[in-house]
């Protein structure tokens, strides 16, 4: 949400997705973005414009991003326009042997070894983020998620949308969990991309805070409360500025306030882009319900601390659907009246509150995870849970059949 016309509240979404290239084959990740971009354009660049999608890298040389290329009223739209665009890099990509894979992590790439840093457009930063972290790791560049932007036109408007994203960040993995496997292996975790993620940067804490932001409720008290200590923690390693504190704000949900929009960030990249938009949607519709106190009012949900909400999100990453909320006034948030649910059955509760909304494909799609589990759920039922390298390849490859033909892993 590039363009600086205010919108109000739900008026407009941006949506970015963000994806692997790898080889046909033996699904190596190939650093070779640049050169694909290079095809279209006729040169290196970091972003290709397509009309209503661009394409555009970030930080590793292998991940490709696909966005939309304006805030857009319609997000059920995209679904066909991104699974177009999935299409045509394919074929491009096609000629090196190469394609785009879904999924939130690599189940088989190897961090340390196998890391190439973007060289190109924006090189400083990620060279910078390289010198304090070490980006050789899952929680860098191993990690491929869709992006929500929602805007705000105003203080009012921001303190009631960031208020609702607290709430709904915990269980937003119970839906979109696809990275499992890590290294080979099953980690133990369904949403193994935001366990990694959790851990990245403990060297400097300050940029992510809990994950879940604090409950702060305008732009004045951001700066103070969240960009303030981020500056602060970040000024001993970058003494010629480079870092903006808006992009080195790590935590689940981050503010633009140059863009007027809060970045949703939890949610993993699923095996098409018409499950994407279908979560996307629903996401959209809870937070509706939220911000318009249809369960409980502002006041009252203002209340939750980002520690008491982190403690169900680290639930919600390792079982995703199975696990088990025993906190009745967070269920209660949602409409929920018991004393226990699983995040399944509150998911499956909240589409029977605002699956209105959505349209047939995508209440299909949602409809389709609720009854099969995440997608981390399906791949694990392929793997089995001692699977070797060809199995995972195998299941993977099928993964990559789903991107390109638009349809959900069953």
């Amino acid at each position: 949400m590039s363009d600086q016309k205010t919108y109000g509240l739900f008026e407009v979404a941006g949506i970015e997705l963000e994806y692997m290239v790898v080889d046909r084959e033996t699904l190596r990740a190939s650093p070779t973005v640049d050169l694909l971009f290079k095809d279209v354009t006729g040169h290196i660049t970091g972003d290709v414009e397509r009309g209503d999608v661009d394409w555009s890298n970030e930080l590793t040389a292998h991940v490709l991003e696909m966005k939309t290329a304006k805030p857009t009223a319609d997000i059920a739209a995209f679904a066909g326009k991104f699974s177009g665009e999935v299409r045509a890099i394919n074929g491009l990509l096609a000629k090196r042997g190469l394609m785009l894979l879904p999924t939130a992590a690599h189940p088989l790439f190897d961090p340390f070894t196998e890391t190439v840093l973007w060289t190109h457009e924006y090189n400083e930063v990620y060279a910078l983020y390289n010198k304090i972290f070490d980006c050789r790791g899952h929680g860098w560049s191993n990690l491929q998620s869709v992006h929500l932007n929602l805007p705000f036109a105003n203080d009012a408007e921001f303190a009631r949308l960031h208020t609702a994203i607290r709430l709904l960040l915990p269980i937003i993995p119970a839906l979109s969990a696809s990275s499992p496997i890590l290294d080979g292996k099953p980690t133990g975790h369904l949403d193994a991309r935001m366990e990694a993620y959790l851990h990245h940067q403990e060297k400097l804490p300050q940029l992510m805070g809990s994950l879940i932001p604090e409950a702060v409720l305008n732009e004045e008290e951001y700066y103070r409360e969240i960009f303030s200590p981020i500056g602060k923690a970040l000024a001993p390693y970058d003494p010629e500025g480079i870092m903006d504190h808006q992009f080195a704000n790590s935590r689940g949900a981050i503010a633009r306030f140059d863009r007027g929009a809060i970045e949703i960030r939890v949610v993993d990249i699923q095996e098409c882009p018409q499950a994407d938009l279908a979560i996307a949607q629903l996401i959209v519709e809870t937070l509706k319900a939220l911000v318009d106190g249809r369960w409980a009012s502002q006041y009252v949900q203002r209340a939750w601390h980002q520690k008491d909400l982190l403690k169900i999100f680290k639930k919600v990453i390792k079982q995703a659907g199975g696990a088990r909320i025993r906190n009745h006034d967070f269920l209660l948030m949602f409409g929920l009246e018991r004393p226990e649910a699983t995040a399944q059955e509150l998911w499956e509760h909240l589409f029977a509150e605002v699956g209105g909304g959505l349209n047939k494909e995508a209440k299909a799609c949602i409809s389709h995870i609720l009854r099969h589990g995440c997608l981390a759920k399906r791949i694990l039922a392929r793997t089995g849970s001692r699977p070797d390298a060809a199995r995972i390849i195998t299941v993977y490859k099928e993964l990559a059949q789903c991107l390109q033909e638009g349809r959900q892993l069953a």
